[in-house]
């Protein structure tokens, strides 16, 4: 190309490599200076005092001017004289060398990069003195892309990017650009063509729509939680009670005009709520940034930034300081199974199919109208687990819960035949997911955090570890208990002890996995009524119900989790444009339930023997699974020091005199619960002294005689254990 094409081709916007072009450059013994200002009609050079150190000529009329540096300069900058006459001075960002190190390039094209959200994304930061923000992006397909902003007048002509060739990472250094500046890539595809502006996929902040710009985040933010941090383990305590609350923070509670609470707020009502409830987690739907409010966040966009909805990345961070600070860890659900197909997020994010598959028999949930990651490209990967452990290591998350890991699983998941195609074995696994999940859970774990996988199959070992054939995880969901028991409490009592198995079976397989028992916002939509509409009878049987029902998950085995609105009886389903219904509380029976809820809590917290051994057969008994014609169970739950209690649940609207269990050890026993109780709404059907009577029962050398309240569970300790 002949200097006037070169030169043609950086006005245009056409040029790959400006760097090339324009910035310092040897001319013979000289040191030459150009600069592309198309709004100028004079430049000049100007040191760091503001002296002007030499003149520039406009070398083409499109608005670059070239000049001679003066020899020993270093540093200079430009005193620009537009046509409106108001002369302002701009450093050079032509001058200033690549921002990653030979060792961030070659980690970052092996994609094995641990911190590579300090690499990619926009930071800023100061060279040579200068303040400024450096960006990086991953385009390896562009054949050029330029940072575009409110600090160039949204020119893509202006910031044109550097290449590194060897693993297609675009980098530069933009002086003056900083805090809570907007930007967005502008990318040409390999073709040529202009792409939509892309937002960065590494944003830590974000413009609300529709405007959807990468906001430049410099945290300031001081933590107090160090002690909390210091104590995070590589190896998960399993033994310690886990009650999680599952919330969606724009619909859990809202301002009296009908706006979200901020981050802040939350910290404030939310987090003291939650302590005052006893539970032990706060489980966050998805707050990535995400453009659709009614995907809940499950097709995110930006999976390195809280979503601006209810403030900045720093007040996010001020909300899980206060959480930590009571006590209380959090959890966020992760979505590294798909993402939506909006022009300025990652869908042919380069003109190519980069982040996702290009076969749609890979790369396509026609369900949900998404893309699927590619899991088996390295850079995919580094930024997937890249985003987990920004999470955990830059905003203090506790623990990440993976959503739809079954559509990550299986290549035919919700597709019909000749609509996806076999792994290299001809079978259905999705080998590159599998790896990428094992690779995920070891890294979560070795920095400190936990992982939840919300999987609805029998894929064998989802909580087990890599190395004894599992994916990894922590903890799994038990969704089989969850549909057999809503089914069954469904079921009108009457009915019930042809259903008695659903109410069994779970313990046929409880202790193959690390379960959580959920209650979640899954199943509280989408015309499957709330927890309690689910519930047969009348009004005081639904809540009866209800209440039995909570009882007998806190005494099953496995951790828990309920979603918000189920404490309080929440009568209509979820709706996330709106508040939960908090005036419910003025009526005694929802109330109840809520008191329930805290007791519970405070109950399960307190007795290791409801969650010492969830995942070992030697903390479960059962005293009778069998009585299938009176709806009666009843076991026993025992922790590391042999201490025990036992739960009795009678599922029928019948008082059952006299009903007798047998019980490992004579004695006195007493309630320690009892869902009946006029505290809870109940009609305090209650046993005030309970003996034992020396009389065998179900295969024990004595039994104890109780008085069952209808639909109604008890928990029983002996007068002198733990």
């Amino acid at each position: 190309m002949t200097e006037t094409q070169v030169l043609s081709a950086i006005i245009a916007g056409e040029h790959c490599d400006p760097f090339a072009v324009l910035g310092p450059h040897r001319a013979g013994r000289m040191r030459v200076v150009r600069t592309f200002q198309p709004d100028a009609v004079a430049c000049a050079l100007i040191d760091r005092d503001g002296r002007i150190i030499g003149s520039m000529t406009k070398i083409h009329a499109g608005g670059i001017f070239a000049g001679e540096l003066p020899a020993r300069t270093r540093r200079y900058a430009f005193r620009v004289t537009p046509e409106s006459g108001n002369q302002f001075d701009i450093e050079d960002p032509y001058r200033f060398p690549s921002t990653l190190g030979e060792m961030d390039l070659y980690l970052l094209g092996e994609g094995s990069d641990q911190d590579v959200f300090r690499k990619l994304g926009s930071h800023v930061t100061r060279i040579a003195g200068v303040a400024g923000t450096r960006f990086a992006v991953w385009a390896p397909n562009a054949s050029r892309v330029s940072v575009v902003g409110e600090f160039n007048h949204w020119d893509g002509r202006r910031h044109v990017m550097r290449l590194h060739p060897g693993n297609g990472i675009w980098e530069m250094f933009i002086p003056g650009a900083g805090h809570e500046a907007k930007y967005k890539y502008e990318i040409q595809g390999g073709d040529g063509k202009l792409l939509p502006l892309k937002s960065d996929p590494y944003a830590t902040y974000h413009e609300p729509p529709p405007g959807n710009s990468s906001v430049v985040f410099d945290s300031r933010y001081r933590w107090t939680d160090d002690a909390w941090m210091q104590r995070r383990s590589a190896t998960p305590a399993m033994d310690q009670p886990i009650a999680i609350y599952e919330v969606h923070p724009g619909s859990w509670r809202r301002t009296d005009d009908g706006g979200y609470l901020s981050y802040r707020a939350l910290a404030d009502e939310l987090v003291g709520y939650v302590s005052d409830m006893g539970f032990t987690h706060i489980e966050l739907l998805p707050v990535s940034e995400h453009p659709f409010d009614g995907s809940w966040g499950y097709q995110p966009i930006g999976l390195f930034a809280p979503t601006q909805r209810f403030g900045t990345p720093d007040d996010f961070r001020y909300f899980v300081d206060r959480c930590h600070a009571a006590g209380i860890s959090v959890i966020v659900d992760w979505v590294p199974a798909h993402f939506p197909k909006d022009e300025h997020g990652l869908a042919r994010f380069d003109g190519s199919a980069l982040y996702e598959h290009a076969d749609p028999r890979k790369g396509e949930h026609a369900d949900w109208g998404t893309l699927i990651f590619n899991y088996g490209r390295r850079e995919v990967v580094n930024y997937l687990i890249g985003s987990a452990l920004y999470w955990i290591r830059e905003l203090h998350i506790d623990a990440i819960r993976v959503d739809a890991v079954a559509s990550m699983l299986y290549l035919d998941y919700s597709r019909k035949d000749g609509e996806w195609i076999p792994n290299e074995h001809g079978g259905n696994e999705n080998l590159e997911a599998v790896d990428f999940l094992k690779r995920f859970n070891g890294e979560i774990h070795a920095a400190g955090a936990s992982t939840f996988a919300e999987e609805s199959t029998a894929w064998p070992g989802v909580s087990r570890p890599v190395e004894a054939g599992g994916l990894g995880f922590t903890y799994k969901w038990n969704m089989g208990w969850m549909n057999d028991t809503l089914s069954y409490m469904s079921e009108d009592p009457v009915h019930r002890k042809h259903h008695h198995d659903k109410m069994t079976f779970g313990l046929v397989y409880a202790f193959d996995e690390n379960f959580v028992l959920p209650l979640s916002h899954d199943e509280v939509v989408h015309g499957k009524r709330s927890i309690l509409g689910r519930m047969p009878g009348d009004e005081w049987q639904q809540f009866a119900n209800l209440r039995a029902y909570y009882a007998a998950m806190y005494a099953h085995p496995g951790k828990k989790l309920l979603f918000m609105g189920n404490e309080i009886a929440q009568s209509g389903e979820w709706n996330h444009d709106q508040s939960l219904d908090w005036h419910l509380l003025d009526r005694p029976l929802h109330a109840g339930v809520q008191t329930l809820l805290r007791d519970l809590n405070t109950l399960y917290r307190g007795s290791p023997a409801l969650y010492e051994l969830d995942f070992s057969h030697e903390g479960f008994e059962w005293i009778d699974w069998n009585d299938r014609d009176s709806s009666v169970l009843s076991w026993l739950r025992r922790d590391n020091s042999g201490n025990f209690v036992i739960a009795v649940c009678n599922l029928t609207p019948i008082i059952r005199e006299n009903y007798r269990i047998g019980v490992p050890t004579g004695g006195s026993y007493r309630e320690i619960l009892n869902t009946d109780s006029g505290r809870f709404g109940g009609s305090d059907v209650t046993n005030d002294r309970i003996t034992s009577s020396g009389v065998p029962q179900h295969d024990r050398p004595d039994s104890i005689e109780l008085r069952l309240p209808a639909l109604a569970t008890l928990i029983l300790r002996p007068e002198n254990g733990a």
